[in-house]
C-alpha cells in the first residue's frame, strides 16, 4: 500500500503527493471521540441551495461572505472565525465503509454508534444526510466524503491530478472575538480548478465536498487585537444556480450571476487545488 504524505508547514497549506491506488494518510484530525457538535439545526452557509435564516442575516460577519473586489491589502473586514463543527474523530475508509451513511438506514448507523434515535444528536446527524443526499445545484459537482481517502479520490479525480495541495484557515490563537481584521497579503492560487470541502456536524468527520467554477485565495490578515490570520477564501465566479434568496446575496445585496461572491472558509474546512 502506497502512502499519502500530508506535511503541515508553518502556515496555513498541506502539501499532498499522491503516487499510487490506494492510500493511508495522517492529518491533524486527532484526539478523542466526539459524538456531534449538539446545537440547534439551520442550514450552513456553504449550502447554495438554501435561503438564508434569520441568524445569519442579523450577524452577517459569521457567514464570512465578500466581493472580490472588496479583496486586497489595505481592505479591512469586520469577521468572526469560528471553529463550524467540534473535533470529531476523522476515520480511515476501511472503518467509514463499514458504517452506513443514508438516510434510509438512519436506525441501524445510530445503533451501531450508541445514540438515542430521539436524542438531539440523532436529528443533526439526520439533517446532515439529507443534506449530503440532494441533488447538487446547477454547476456543482458535490460528494459528502467519510474518510481522508474518499475526500483525495473525489478532489483529484475533480482536479485531473494526483498531485494536489490542502489549503486550510490558521488562527493562532483559540476564542477570538468578532472584530475588524486588516488585510495584509493577498495570493490568488495558480488554478481556477478548486474542490471545497466543509465539515459537516456528525458522530464522526464528514466533509461536504463540491466543486464550482471557483478561484482560491491565500489572505493574510491581522485583527485590532494582534491575532494573525493566514486565510484561505473562495470566490465563486458562477452564481447562476444559487438559491436567490441565499445569505451571501442578502448581506452583499447582489443578485445571482451578477458579480463573484467569496467567502473565508472556518478553520475545519478545505480547500484542494493542484500544485502547479
Amino acid at each position: 500500500m502506497t502512502s499519502l504524505d500530508v506535511v503541515a508547514d508553518e502556515k496555513s497549506d498541506r502539501r499532498v503527493n499522491v503516487k499510487g491506488k490506494d492510500t493511508s494518510v495522517s492529518v491533524g484530525y486527532k484526539g478523542k471521540p466526539v459524538v456531534v457538535n449538539v446545537r440547534p439545526y439551520h442550514p450552513g452557509p456553504f449550502l447554495y441551495n438554501y435561503a438564508a435564516t434569520q441568524s445569519q442575516i442579523q450577524d452577517p460577519s459569521v457567514t464570512l461572505f465578500f466581493l472580490e473586489k472588496d479583496l486586497h491589502p489595505g481592505a479591512k473586514m469586520t469577521l468572526h472565525f469560528i471553529r463550524t463543527t467540534t473535533g470529531a474523530t476523522l476515520l480511515s475508509r476501511q472503518a467509514a465503509d463499514s458504517i452506513p451513511f443514508s438516510s434510509a438506514k438512519l436506525p441501524e448507523i445510530l445503533s451501531h454508534l450508541s445514540i438515542a434515535p430521539n436524542s438531539m444528536e440523532a436529528k443533526v446527524m439526520e439533517k446532515t444526510l439529507h443534506e449530503c443526499e440532494e441533488p447538487a445545484i446547477k454547476g456543482e459537482t458535490k460528494y459528502c466524503a467519510t474518510s481522508v481517502e474518499s475526500m483525495v479520490d473525489f478532489s483529484t479525480s475533480n482536479l485531473g491530478t494526483r498531485d494536489v495541495r490542502a489549503l486550510s484557515t490558521a488562527v493562532d490563537r483559540e476564542g477570538t472575538p468578532k472584530q475588524v481584521y486588516t488585510i495584509s497579503t493577498v495570493q490568488k492560487q495558480p488554478s481556477s480548478k478548486v474542490v471545497v470541502c466543509h465539515g459537516e456536524n456528525y458522530a464522526y468527520a464528514v466533509f461536504y465536498c463540491h466543486t464550482m467554477s471557483a478561484e482560491a485565495y491565500k489572505v493574510s490578515m491581522v485583527g485590532k487585537d494582534g491575532t494573525k490570520v493566514e486565510a484561505v477564501a473562495a470566490c465563486h465566479t458562477d452564481t447562476t444556480g444559487f438559491n436567490p434568496d441565499h445569505v451571501a446575496f442578502k448581506v452583499l445585496n447582489v443578485k445571482p450571476g451578477t458579480v463573484p461572491v467569496c467567502h473565508f472558509l472556518p478553520q475545519n474546512d478545505i480547500v484542494w487545488s493542484p500544485n502547479k
